[in-house]
């Protein structure tokens, strides 16, 4: 790899950990909005997350390119490793997979939240409505008990 498309690279790399760090606060705020009380919030967050992801694909995308420009393998590049990458351009693609890693992990933690909090809604839709809660009995199994509605419109 030449020095040139080597600077170019590392430079990528870089910008996509910055990127990645964001990402990873932006998480961290978006599972606080999750648990707190402002939808507001959650929906800035979710909308910050989105634009992040777009910015990260686009940097991938300069990334592949470059990479197959310049015959330098990267795993998800599809262009054969080859046995002359920059041991700088190998610690910033690391530090890169260890962040985005973490920020999968998170993701996927605030989408269990998200899945919990809509089947409380859920619940609670259903009590206000009138509908048969389930319940389960001292053996185990699941009894729909109908109740009568808190209010009819």
């Amino acid at each position: 790899m030449n020095e040139d498309a080597r600077r170019r690279l590392e430079d990528l790399l870089d910008r996509e950990i910055d990127i990645a760090r964001v990402l990873a606060a932006t998480l961290d705020a978006e599972r606080s909005a999750l648990t707190g009380a402002s939808p507001e919030a959650v929906q800035l967050k979710a909308a910050e997350k989105t634009r992040l992801l777009a910015t990260i694909e686009k940097l991938e995308d300069e990334r592949r390119a470059l990479s197959a420009a310049a015959g330098q393998g990267l795993p998800g590049t599809r262009v054969p490793r080859g046995t002359g990458i920059a041991e700088t351009v190998a610690a910033r693609w690391r530090t890169l997979m260890e962040l985005m890693a973490g920020c999968r992990t998170a993701n996927e933690v605030n989408g269990c939240i998200i899945n919990l909090r809509r089947s409380q809604i859920n619940q609670l839709l259903g009590i206000v409505r009138g509908g048969s809660p389930v319940t389960y009995s001292p053996q185990g199994k699941t009894i729909a008990k109908a109740l009568r509605a808190l209010a009819k419109a």
